[in-house]
């Protein structure tokens, strides 16, 4: 009788034990992903050739808690015609920017933009005029020819926005900070 409570004993405190590490954990692992990073998988083809379908990112959520998304950052953002959805693109333009795609390029201000992240034959169409306002980017694909982006729905509004690329996992081939 005596052994069978001291086995009793013993499987309850195992229990608990493996309750208690699943409530820290879920206490530690929750607020990360909720406030500071979370993965994400890209999906299609409008950042090639820097992100490619099917790579496993960690996007920074924490840092645009204290800044300003920057011109050049790749940021995941709600899209804002279907925020159940979730996009990937680069940051051209900011608050108060005039935005001027003309001659296959992209102006900013009066100076066209230094992209050299994009091949050098990359073309941006179709010319267009924007000015942001105060709590606006101009985000576009790196695959100008196969991207959903600014052109096509104007700016974006800073409360879409998710965070910004921080790791890429996946492929090991291309791991590293972004």
């Amino acid at each position: 009788m005596e052994a069978e409570k001291q086995k009793e004993t013993k499987q309850r405190g195992s229990l608990w034990e493996f309750v208690r590490s699943i409530i820290i954990a879920l206490l530690i692992v929750i607020p990360i992903r909720a406030w500071v990073a979370q993965p994400f998988i890209v999906q299609g083809n409008s950042m090639v050739p820097n992100f490619h379908h099917g790579e496993y990112l960690i996007i920074d959520e924490f840092s645009y808690h204290f800044r300003t998304p920057k011109r050049g950052e790749v940021i995941v953002f709600r899209y804002p015609r279907q925020p159940s959805q979730f996009f990937i693109k680069r940051v051209v333009g900011v608050a108060g920017d005039n935005i001027e795609i003309k001659d296959g390029s992209v102006w900013i201000n009066g100076a066209a933009l230094d992209e050299a992240y994009l091949p050098q034959s990359l073309a941006t169409a179709p010319e267009a005029t924007t000015i942001l306002g105060v709590d606006e980017y101009f985000v576009l694909g790196d695959n100008r020819e196969a991207s959903s982006d600014s052109r096509a729905w104007g700016s974006l509004k800073e409360r879409f926005i998710v965070g910004r690329t921080l790791l890429r996992l996946w492929p090991l081939t291309r791991i590293g900070t972004l």
